[in-house]
């Protein structure tokens, strides 16, 4: 059956389909040039390779040739070089996925394109299960790192904010509390994966402080950019801040590896805010109590 005779909305998902397959392609053979793991290396050969079949079926149903948009491949590139290629590769698994409405039309219209979709989705499934990233070893150091620091700065940020009403003062508040908060925290991680028998505690340790250091220089930086007075405004824009990091690291968390958003993120949000409000109070009843003003 040719695209002249599918419907509208069938014959835009068979060309979204085709152009899915056909940026697999480029991206998986882009993935396997980059990995050093042999394995690794053969699965993604193999996943473009598959990719390159499919889009190949595709064609034969579209009769058009689709390319891929070179924005799209480049902004996967920097996304695998960003966040690693398992949460490329399952996000665009969910990119490519097609409602059940239209694989129940393509299944009546184009049946061998519809269980060849069934067969592949299967198929990467089972692959991309195979796939071994180092970084995701480390998610639970770069968790401990992240949620500390986001605890601990947090509250130690929002107890000085309003004793101090100086944005530099807070910002020098937070940068030595926060690097040796991260020389503790490294330091802690090494000894208990030490002591548990990991042989690679050093480079947990590295993860843990490295998900620390980030955080404190994302915490601090409004109020290195905001003048002395406006304190209250680096305040707010820090809050914001913990708030887009909870929800960028528990989207990458759920995606990479298929861990409920919605529960984790409001756990961390709800921890690291309840932590400031009680800062907060504490630093305003410190401050009145040891009267000191720097005003």
């Amino acid at each position: 059956m040719g695209m002249a005779e599918l419907k509208e909305e069938l014959r835009k998902a068979v060309i979204k389909a085709q152009a899915d397959e056909e940026t697999g392609v480029v991206l998986y053979s882009y993935l396997a040039e980059r990995q050093k793991d042999e394995n690794n290396r053969k699965i993604f050969r193999q996943m473009a390779q598959d990719e390159q079949k499919h889009a190949g079926v595709w064609k034969s149903v579209t009769k058009e040739e689709v390319r891929p948009k070179g924005f799209h491949i480049f902004w996967l590139k920097l996304l695998s070089a960003v966040l690693g290629f398992t949460f490329v590769v399952k996000r665009m698994q969910k990119d490519e996925q097609i409602s059940g409405e239209i694989y129940e039309n393509m299944k009546s219209e184009i049946p061998q394109a519809a269980m060849m979709l069934e067969d592949e989705r299967r198929h990467e499934k089972e692959l991309y299960g195979m796939l071994d990233e180092e970084r995701l070893h480390y998610v639970g150091a770069m968790v401990l790192g992240l949620n500390d620091a986001l605890v601990e700065l947090t509250g130690a940020i929002a107890g000085v904010t309003f004793a101090l009403a100086n944005t530099r003062l807070v910002a020098m508040t937070g940068i030595i509390t926060g690097i040796s908060a991260t020389l503790s925290m490294a330091a802690s991680n090494y000894l208990a994966e030490r002591a548990d028998g990991n042989e690679k505690a050093l480079k947990s340790s590295v993860y843990t402080g490295a998900a620390y250091l980030v955080t404190v220089a994302l915490l601090v930086l409004p109020y290195l950019l905001f003048p002395n007075q406006m304190y209250a405004a680096a305040f707010g824009v820090m809050i914001v801040t913990v708030l887009l990091i909870i929800l960028f690291f528990n989207y990458y968390i759920s995606v990479a590896k298929e861990e409920p958003f919605l529960r984790r993120f409001g756990e961390m949000a709800v921890i690291s805010l309840s932590v400031a409000v009680i800062s907060f109070v504490i630093g305003i009843i410190a401050k009145n109590v040891l009267g000191i003003d720097t005003l």
